[in-house]
């Protein structure tokens, strides 16, 4: 049930990517306003996770996760009826509320349904739902997309028997304690909210690792857009030109991200989280360089693999990281800046890497990601050696 709606959290912006020339048509907008269509809920995201992480800690995850549930598919189920630009921008904020809820509240969830070897493989599950939905929803939205423009909007409606499904089974893991239930209802009063500002720069002081695993998610989700803004306008340079193929270029990436993430709890009781992070930077370094140098459509499946594998790995260790890390009894509020780092990562990776395009091609663009990589790769290995050596 949980891993199914994990892969909600991609299908919010995946499942439209294949009819955005169409949504474009039909509303008569510019392509760039068509485009926020996509991304208008990753910002939203990135400013309600904070609150339903607040939600999260006071009532528990499971009303947040199913009222998320609800609110997700009316957002997104919307696009079915609405004809106008405007109206559909306003759905897609809602869909953002419910995808923040729903995003946070399952990382919760995980975190007091499992423990030990069982929460490193739930969380492998989790990031391997997000790969698989990675590889299939912009199938399924192509697909339905033939019918009618805005039949893809109708794919949210999905998350309504999942909450009627959560409701039944999914457990009250806790009741809020009366220091949680002070603390959420002083939050909307300036001294509340300068208090709880407060203790929350103290917990950065405390355990800044908690800021570095934040920085660690952001920048593997601005890599991961690099290839899901750039490599389809790369492929054609190498002879892949159709629409659906380039589709399974990137369904590639998300299958390859899902096997590794299956994979997890078995490689992480083997070896430290650090060593898989350090791997994936590895693949996400060589991938990248080969990307600079290919020239046939078989060897430009390499790029996306490499890149895939590595986000199995590195996904699930942030999330169980932050679950030691963080205090306990404030799991929601510190993982939902997961949410808000990471989708600052995919929407930033444009801005990042875009105005590279004009002065080093597209080539140069994956170079420099494999340089980013490389570097990412020795600042851990300082890291680890100076901490063995302490």
């Amino acid at each position: 049930m949980i891993v199914a709606a994990a892969t909600l959290t991609v299908l919010a912006g995946a499942v439209l990517g294949p009819v955005v020339p169409q949504i474009q048509d039909e509303l008569g907008v510019s392509g760039t306003a068509a485009g926020l269509i996509i991304t208008a809920h990753g910002g939203v995201i990135v400013l309600a996770s904070p609150l339903m992480g607040s939600l999260v800690d006071r009532f528990g995850p499971r009303r947040p996760f199913i009222a998320g549930l609800v609110v997700y598919a009316l957002g997104g189920g919307a696009g079915l009826f609405v004809d106008s630009f405007g109206p559909l921008l306003a759905s897609r904020v809602v869909l953002g509320v419910g995808t923040a809820a729903v995003y946070t509240a399952i990382t919760v969830l995980i975190f007091e349904l499992y423990e030990g070897q069982a929460m490193e493989r739930a969380l492998g599950y989790r990031s391997s739902a997000n790969s698989a939905g990675a590889a299939v929803w912009p199938l399924v939205g192509g697909a339905v997309g033939t019918v009618a423009w805005n039949l893809p909007f109708g794919v949210y409606l999905i998350a309504l028997p999942l909450g009627l499904l959560a409701v039944a089974t999914v457990p009250e893991t806790r009741a809020p304690t009366e220091s949680e239930t002070a603390r959420a209802d002083g939050s909307g009063s300036s001294d509340g909210l300068r208090d709880r500002l407060t203790a929350t720069l103290g917990v950065f002081r405390r355990r800044p690792a908690l800021l570095v695993v934040y920085l660690l998610y952001f920048g593997s989700n601005a890599l991961l857009y690099s290839i899901v803004v750039f490599y389809p306008q790369f492929l054609p340079a190498v002879g892949v030109t159709s629409s659906l193929a380039i589709s399974l270029y990137l369904a590639a990436n998300g299958a390859a991200g899902g096997v590794s993430a299956v994979l997890y709890d078995r490689l992480v009781a083997r070896t430290r989280r650090i060593t898989l992070v350090a791997a994936a930077f590895v693949l996400w370094a060589v991938g990248f360089t080969v990307a600079t140098a290919v020239e046939t459509p078989l060897g430009a499946l390499l790029p996306v693999v490499a890149f895939g594998l590595g986000v199995g790995l590195v996904f699930p260790s942030t999330f169980a990281w932050v679950e030691q890390i963080a205090p306990p009894d404030r799991q929601g509020q510190f993982s939902a800046y997961v949410a808000s780092f990471g989708y600052t990562g995919q929407f930033l990776a444009p801005v990042l890497f875009g105005p590279l395009v004009p002065l080093v091609g597209l080539r140069g663009v994956f170079g420099t990601a494999a340089a980013v990589a490389g570097v990412s790769v020795l600042t851990l290995g300082v890291g680890v050696w100076r901490a063995s050596t302490a």
